[in-house]
């Protein structure tokens, strides 16, 4: 390779092509053409929209940094410098918004602007136009690669990951209430740098094809979201699930998949998917047929009982059997309304008392032990209990992670008893309320929420194929 630099004239070399970084998109190494004939740099980019407040708007786009490879997609946000008509050299004309990003080279780094354009039938990834080209910079226009030449191994392994930039989001929360947790998840995204937008889930509706799935929302095409969390209520489900089941088709990250949503709210399967997976839970029994009462009854315990209807939320429709002749009542009640409904053992030990855990990710980030109002059984805030800051235990607090982990979900609130034989898995939540745990620990769970959002938005290394082309060519 060619000296980087003439020490006569202390000028930097550049050959026609080069290869750069542009390290603020998160683009570690990129081909660049050099063309003094362009004013304005220009970067490849697609799924170019705009977001933001009119204030400061960004653009938030999309890079296929290696040519031929359409399976590495980086994505990028920045601040909108500008707009301009670019005119290329067949004549065309094109608006384009500019960007500025910081150009690194060797060891030298400095500010340029870029417009965004597609080029996807370009070899080079990047144009550097004359803006760009300090003074000290000499073109020798019959050379290629005369400063240090990068690799794009690097999109190949995790230190493109771990050296991506934080960048704004775009950011969809599903709700249709305006309650303390979606304004705190609006105040907490915002207040990173990132753009939060709360959709009223039931307005969504869905264009289902194979080539371009769609959502829209009262009349538009919703914009491609960086994530989306789901805040689905329970009156919803079906539909909700839905809903967030379309934008997981489009690829994006949602917070709490589908799945896990539909089963958390599903509680015969939630306790079959605990039991599958061995996670300790009150002895539960199912059954349709009146005729099967003692039976299920037999197979959870003696009275007391507790009597769940499947539908049941923030307590409603759960019932404490005293004794066996009572169970036997509220469960030819329930079945003379054609109700679907479980029974379960009553852990008496643990004296009204639950344990909510608030899991993010793989950690259990907060917890509380909520008490019933006087005369309840039933621990819920919504009724009346209260609650009060508390350590968990080691085998609690995996016991919490293990249930999160069996619905698939990165944001949950694991309800459990503290019993005899150790911790009982009451529910598992997908939509758990952020007033009362952040109100009884201390901490910042919307914080929490979003540095594990932000954690995993980075782009994924993709695997190497075995002949990658690195062959030269103009664009």
């Amino acid at each position: 390779m060619n000296e980087p630099s003439d020490p006569a004239t202390n000028l930097i070399r550049f050959g026609w092509e080069e290869w750069v970084s542009l390290p603020d998109l998160g683009l570690p190494a990129l081909r660049a053409k050099v063309d003094t004939g362009a004013r304005t740099s220009a970067l490849h980019a697609f799924d170019i929209e705009t977001f933001g407040p009119v204030s400061k708007p960004r653009v938030r786009f999309t890079v296929h940094p290696i040519p031929g490879r359409e399976d590495l997609v980086i994505p990028c946000s920045a601040e909108i410098v500008d707009r301009r008509t670019v005119t290329s050299s067949n004549g065309e004309s094109e608006s384009r918004f500019v960007i500025s990003s910081t150009l690194r080279v060797a060891d030298q780094s400095w500010r340029i602007e870029l417009t965004l354009t597609n080029r996807a039938t370009m070899a080079s990834r990047m144009l550097l136009g004359r803006e760009a080209l300090k003074d000290h910079i000499a073109i020798v226009a019959t050379d290629r690669f005369l400063q240090p030449e990068l690799s794009y191994d690097v999109y190949h392994t995790s230190r493109m990951r771990e050296q991506a930039p934080n960048r704004a989001l775009r950011v969809a929360v599903l709700s249709r209430e305006d309650n303390y947790s979606t304004r705190r998840l609006v105040e907490e995204g915002e207040s990173r740098g990132h753009t939060v937008e709360v959709i009223n889930t039931t307005r969504c509706y869905m264009a289902i094809n194979a080539l371009s799935p769609e959502v829209h929302y009262d009349g538009q095409r919703l914009p491609r979201y960086d994530v989306v969390i789901p805040r689905i209520g329970a009156s919803i489900t079906p539909y909700g699930t839905a809903v967030v089941r379309q934008f997981e088709t489009l690829g994006t990250f949602c917070i709490n998949g589908s799945e896990g949503i539909a089963a958390s709210r599903d509680k015969l399967y939630a306790h079959q998917l605990m039991a599958r997976h061995r996670i300790g839970m009150p002895n539960t029994a199912f059954a349709a047929s009146p005729k099967d009462t003692d039976s299920l009854i037999r197979l959870v315990g003696t009275a007391p009982l507790i009597v769940k209807l499947l539908e049941s939320t923030q307590g409603k429709g759960v019932v404490l059997a005293e004794t066996r002749k009572a169970a036997q009542s509220v469960i030819d009640a329930f079945r003379g309304l054609k109700a679907n409904f479980l029974v379960q053992a009553f852990v008496k030990e643990a004296a009204g008392e639950d344990i909510r855990c608030l899991v993010v990710g793989h950690k259990v980030v907060a917890s509380m032990k909520r008490t019933g109002a006087e005369g309840d059984f039933r621990s819920n805030l919504h009724r009346g209990g209260s609650a009060m800051r508390v350590r968990i235990t080691k085998t609690e607090r995996e016991a919490a992670l293990r249930a999160a982990r069996a619905f698939n979900l990165n944001l949950a609130g694991v309800d459990l008893l503290r019993s005899e034989d150790g911790p009982k898995v009451l529910e598992v939540n997908s939509s758990p309320g952020l007033e009362g745990i952040e109100t009884v620990s201390g901490k910042n769970v919307a914080g929490l929420l979003y540095d594990e959002i932000e954690r995993r938005v980075r782009p994924t290394p993709v695997r190497k194929r075995r002949a990658s082309a690195r062959d030269g060519g103009a664009g």
